[in-house]
């Protein structure tokens, strides 16, 4: 075999098959025979329309497979090991940022899908750096939207410094937010599940969550801070105006993290930052040894996404379900031998 199939982005932005070479990966790279890749609504930052004389771009970001070849320079992985591959595509050890350990800014970071080839493939080439060890106990299907939607509150979670016992809420009940509570549940958190409307209630709570609030039907921080104030909320909806209602419900010192992309402005007053103590911050995943962490955490606990399942032959039809926002929650390509349903 001399080349392998890809979906790539066509000139017109849609999803299209296509094949590129199979070739031996570069000093410091692996080649992965995907299993399973998971579709991610950053997706569509790849899948956009380009010049016809522009390559277009393979997208997907949540990515599970084997290693099949190494490159030159690589020793801490070897042919045969079950690896992901998320959104940061690896670190470069050497940028300004990398020297003072903040693999997560660096300078020369490829972003899978993005700015490299992803995962609607059946081959991968990634950077040594970026590859995460998938635990034996957890399918492929299973782990690829842990990569990135369950890396992204897994993360946001610990940034929040939140203790057991304490309040935290998660807003949004989508891709992001079903994952949110999970792990907020069993890091022994009081999760309260925030959401439009109640027809989420019996499932947050099914997950995990001891609260649910109705943001239509009452202000979302009043209740909050009825409970006692949220040490963090976890924002997944991108909506800033959503955010900022939240603000309210914050303990004092508590931290709103952010992982819910929005162009959207969310407002706080000097008073709440002054008085309040209240804190703002983004999260975006982490490094690929802190999603060992995650997935390690994930397999123990039982934390699953909820996915729908799908072929790379149908992953047009499967990126417009997710984009669609009717995807229950997460949508995954499986290239695996095991027959979908």
């Amino acid at each position: 075999m001399n080349t392998y199939k890809v979906i790539e982005v066509g000139p017109s932005g849609a999803l299209r098959p296509s094949r590129r070479p199979l070739v031996e990966p570069s000093p410091g790279q692996v080649r992965i025979r995907v299993q399973a890749c998971g579709i991610c609504h950053t997706d569509s930052v790849a899948v956009q329309p380009h010049p016809e004389n522009e390559s277009g771009r393979v997208p997907g970001h949540e990515v599970v497979g084997i290693i099949d070849a190494v490159g030159g320079d690589v020793s801490r992985w070897d042919i045969g090991d079950r690896v992901g591959v998320g959104f940061l595509g690896g670190h470069c050890g050497v940028c300004d940022p990398c020297r003072r350990g903040q693999f997560v800014a660096c300078a020369d970071q490829p972003l899978t899908g993005v700015t490299v080839d992803g995962g609607y493939a059946e081959f991968i080439y990634a950077r040594a750096s970026g590859l995460a060890a998938i635990p034996a106990t957890l399918p492929s299907r299973e782990a690829a939207p842990l990569l990135c939607a369950g890396f992204t509150t897994f993360n946001a979670l610990l940034k929040g410094k939140a203790t057991a016992g304490d309040l935290v809420a998660i807003q949004g009940i989508g891709g992001l937010g079903h994952l949110g509570i999970q792990y907020a549940a069993k890091m022994g958190l009081r999760v309260a599940a925030v959401a439009r409307g109640t027809s989420k209630k019996d499932l947050a709570l099914q997950l995990g969550a001891h609260h649910y609030i109705d943001s239509t039907a009452t202000t979302s921080g009043d209740i909050l801070q009825g409970l006692g104030g949220a040490q963090v909320i976890v924002a997944t909806a991108a909506s800033g105006n959503s955010m900022t209602s939240l603000l309210g419900g914050l303990a004092t010192g508590g931290r709103l993290v952010v992982v819910g992309a929005s162009d959207e402005s969310l407002s706080v007053t000097p008073h709440e930052l002054i008085f309040g103590g209240v804190n703002i911050g983004g999260s975006l995943t982490g490094t690929s040894i802190e999603n060992e962490d995650n997935l390690q955490f994930a397999a123990a606990q039982g934390i699953r996404a909820l996915v729908e399942l799908s072929h790379l032959d149908d992953s047009a039809a499967a990126y417009d379900r997710m984009m669609s926002g009717n995807a229950r929650f997460r949508m995954v390509l499986d290239l695996g031998d095991t027959p979908l349903p």
